[in-house]
């Protein structure tokens, strides 16, 4: 797989997230049967202001947010797509602002790179057509979720423990 990173802020490097957003999507496409070698995903680093701009422009939503992602086409879990290693899939788009994940961390008492890997998760699985917006997608997707961190060993978000 390849992520292709775009760091505006330089907060991002030093938690290196050019490994942990690789880590995290390729754990997203493996744990739903794809090859990660097949598949291409670019994600923009930046700050709570870029990502306003960017929510306001998408989503009519000017204000920060965590994560954003914009897949190449529309799709559903049940349609995934196949990738080729000599022609990776280009899936999408993610944009992830730092201020907001740190304070979201801070606030969960766990470490940004935690929580930074569960969105890039949370981000992969909605390029991959899953979504929250009713109950049963939302379950089915927090579900996910929370296998695919408890594959790389990290805790559930979604626990009131």
């Amino acid at each position: 797989m390849t992520t292709d990173i775009i760091i505006e802020d330089d907060r991002w490097s030093a938690l290196g997230l050019d490994l942990l957003a690789e880590t995290a999507a390729c754990a997203a496409l493996r744990h739903l049967g794809l090859d990660p070698e097949g598949f291409e995903i670019a994600v923009l680093a930046c700050d709570d202001a870029r990502i306003a701009v960017l929510n306001g422009d998408f989503r009519d939503k000017p204000t920060p947010t965590n994560v954003l992602s914009w897949p190449s086409i529309d799709r559903t879990p049940d349609s995934l797509p196949q990738g080729d290693a000599d022609m990776p899939h280009e899936l999408g788009d993610i944009a992830i602002a730092w201020d907001t994940c740190a304070r979201e961390a801070a606030e969960a008492g766990k470490s940004v790179a935690d929580h930074v890997t569960h969105l890039v998760i949370h981000a992969t699985l909605h390029l991959l057509g899953y979504d929250h917006i009713n109950d049963h997608d939302a379950t089915v997707m927090e579900t996910t979720e929370t296998e695919i961190l408890g594959n790389l060993g990290l805790a559930d978000p979604y626990s009131q423990d």
